[in-house]
């Protein structure tokens, strides 16, 4: 009787610790340098050795993805990469000539994916091999999510070449692909192993694209630093004309804000509905996909800080004056912000850029989280927004109104 009455017992004992939660818990340290250079590839540049050789010392295995638009437009850069790492042959090991990737959103679709994949099979990558991937932030966006998830995650170092990928998109730690129609609806965060910044690379771009990527800068100075938005007021006709000095900082202080960012606030992998980096962006996401990507990125940007600079104005949030600063510096910069993808309407009549706010609820996981400006330098997130107010400051926007004296308002493809 005393068994029966141990083993009952024991038996509700043992019950109840069955259905007591297990909690696992660890955490990883991401530690990863953004380094500022020129002439990556000259072989006296110890710049990318010390990188591929930093953690384990030995020879290293490189497969290297490279945007084929920077190749056409710089010829003699695969030279010079097979020259490099012919000098470094000793401990560094180049698998393969640099394989083109398509250029912009062409490379984030499942295909190119599929191609990354098969290229990084055919050359036997492992998890101790290395994929460098050089181009712009759609290059890197779609290799860095190959790298991620090859066998589980393949060192990755990012060498960005457009503005807009030095100062921003290729700081970051979150790579993707576009999929049933949607921007980046299939990624990973997965940080790199390092990454380089060539300013030379730069020099290759259009000046289209040269100042397209100041629309970061722009961007993160408005929501972070209201000294850099000042500072980039006073050096705007240089900047206009990608001056060199002044270019050089205003990538090097936009990256540094954007790592600040995204390594102190907490949130790297933004599991939270803040996404104070992303001002301006839901407007731009769906003028980019309107215009078949005719926009560029950063141009789209510039729309949508402007269009949610009257909105946040109409809204009594941001002020007359800091208003009319943003329209200003961003036009002087050489922005057109009255596109004509602005225009369209959809079979019923609403505005199709309007539509994006749904689909940028949609991105952020049900809640809708939209930074607005409350002044130069300081934003604060909605998570409702007035359509009525929107589409005011649309009107004011596609009327061009708030014109800047001396500046042309008209707007070239």
């Amino acid at each position: 009787m005393n068994r029966s009455r141990g083993y009952r017992a024991f038996s509700k004992s043992a019950l109840q610790d069955t259905e007591q939660a297990l909690h696992g818990h660890f955490e990883v340290n991401y530690d990863y340098p953004v380094v500022f250079t020129d002439h990556l590839f000259d072989p006296e540049n110890p710049c990318l050795h010390r990188q591929l050789t930093a953690q384990h010392g030995a020879s290293a295995s490189v497969l290297m993805f490279a945007d084929e638009q920077l190749l056409q437009s710089a010829p003699a850069l695969l030279k010079q990469i097979e020259g490099y790492f012919a000098t470094h042959a000793a401990d560094l090991r180049l698998l393969a000539a640099p394989i083109a990737v398509p250029a912009g959103e062409l490379s984030k679709n499942p295909q190119a994916l599929q191609q990354l994949y098969a290229d990084m099979l055919r050359h036997g990558l492992d998890r101790h091999c290395y994929v460098l991937a050089l181009g712009g932030g759609a290059v890197l966006d779609a290799v860095g999510y190959a790298s991620a998830t090859f066998h589980r995650g393949i060192r990755l170092i990012r060498i960005p070449s457009t503005v807009l990928a030095q100062n921003d998109a290729g700081i970051g730690v979150k790579n993707g692909i576009n999929a049933f129609g949607q921007k980046n609806l299939l990624g990973a965060f997965y940080p790199a192993t390092a990454v380089i910044n060539d300013f030379q690379l730069l020099t290759h771009l259009s000046r289209r694209d040269q100042i397209a990527g100041l629309a970061e800068a722009v961007k993160v100075a408005l929501i972070k630093d209201a000294a850099f938005f000042q500072w980039i007021e006073q050096q705007a006709d240089a900047l206009a004309h990608f001056d060199h000095p002044a270019s050089r900082y205003a990538i090097r202080r936009c990256a540094e804000l954007h790592l600040e960012h995204i390594t102190g606030a907490g949130d790297p992998f933004e599991r939270g509905n803040g996404r104070p980096l992303d001002y301006g962006h839901w407007a731009a996401h769906k003028l980019e996909n309107l215009s078949g990507h005719r926009l560029r990125h950063g141009e789209a940007v510039a729309v949508g800080m402007a269009l949610d600079g009257f909105y946040a104005n109409a809204k009594g949030l941001l002020s007359d004056a800091d208003s009319d600063r943003v329209l200003r510096l961003l036009r002087k910069l050489g922005f057109c912000l009255c596109p004509p993808e602005l225009m369209l309407k959809d079979v019923q009549g609403r505005s199709q850029v309007l539509l994006g706010l749904e689909e940028f609820r949609q991105h952020l996981g049900g809640q809708l989280s939209i930074p607005m400006l409350k002044r130069i330098g300081e934003s604060v997130d909605l998570h409702e927004i007035d359509t009525t107010l929107m589409e005011q400051a649309l009107l004011r926007l596609t009327g061009c109104s708030n014109p800047v004296p001396g500046l042309s308002q008209g707007c070239t493809p």
